[in-house]
């Protein structure tokens, strides 16, 4: 199994010298496979990972996140990532249903929405330690490709202790029993660039046979919520409606979750120990 070492920088919010060392040390140790190479994405989707990517399995993923102070997962997340490290875009399958495309968005109610919830989230990251966050915006509102039932969107984020700010790109790619998502975590200063080159991965990714938007049969299982509810935390919203959960504002979302990754470039350094490749 190829295995390499790739030592990804992450600034985390308050992380001083020697706690960002400690995870430099720690990421450099995660099982990376670097493409090119086709991985799957559990048993929905297939991904390509190019030439100059690298991708971790749910396991190393987990213990990235770890690494990171990201919240655990409650699904399985899988991890792409470019070798210059603008940015990392964590993967994970809902298993919902079908969902119908046929809702208009409003950006303005969704934000508002997001907003409410950050707040009631902040509770838990304050419990846990971590710091607060603010809703500043969209970065780019929410934006649905009919073609390739592709659902995006872009929320900028401050870190209310030390003022920096936060960008997570999220894209949503509909599949005939569930959706895929994917968050986008880079740099603000980044994200055009980031995009971009996030975006050309993506025909790399196919789901399997019979698992396409597109191959949905009558008697399928339709997911009880719309695009809306994919950007505000469909699973959740559902359960509020049953009486599960207090809905703020018509929202209720694990908003602490926000992935909190920063990075900082690694030179000349990082690119040649990227391309070298250690058989384990």
């Amino acid at each position: 199994m190829k295995r390499f070492f790739i030592v990804l920088v992450a600034l985390l919010l308050a992380c001083a010298g020697e706690t960002a060392f400690a995870q430099r040390s720690a990421i450099s140790s995660l099982p990376w496979q670097m493409g090119p190479t086709t991985v799957k994405l559990g048993g929905h989707a297939s991904l390509n990972v190019p030439d100059g990517y690298a991708f971790l399995d749910p396991a190393g993923t987990r213990s990235l996140n770890d690494v990171l102070h990201n919240p655990p997962a409650e699904r399985d997340q899988y991890t792409l990532a470019p070798k210059t490290l603008n940015w990392i875009a964590f993967f994970a399958y809902e298993d919902i249903g079908y969902v119908k495309d046929d809702e208009k968005l409003e950006p303005d109610a969704i934000l508002q929405s997001y907003r409410e919830g950050t707040a009631e989230g902040n509770k838990e990251r304050k419990a846990r330690g971590w710091d607060e966050l603010n809703i500043l915006g969209w970065s780019a509102q929410p934006e649905y490709d009919t073609q390739i039932k592709s659902l995006a969107w872009s929320i900028l984020l401050e870190d209310a202790q030390t003022h920096q700010h936060i960008v997570n790109y999220n894209t949503r790619l509909l599949g005939r029993h569930g959706v895929m998502d994917v968050t986008v975590v880079t740099p603000p200063s980044k994200l055009d660039a980031a995009i971009v080159d996030f975006k050309s991965t993506l025909p790399g990714f196919q789901y399997l046979p019979g698992e396409s938007y597109a191959e949905y049969r009558p008697g399928d299982r339709v997911a009880e919520y719309g695009l809306a509810a994919l950007i505000t935390g469909g699973a959740l919203a559902v359960a509020a409606k049953k009486g599960l959960f207090t809905v703020i504002g018509g929202f209720l979302v694990a908003a602490w979750k926000f992935l909190l990754i920063g990075f900082a470039a690694v030179g000349a350094w990082f690119k040649n120990l990227f391309k070298k490749k250690q058989q384990s």
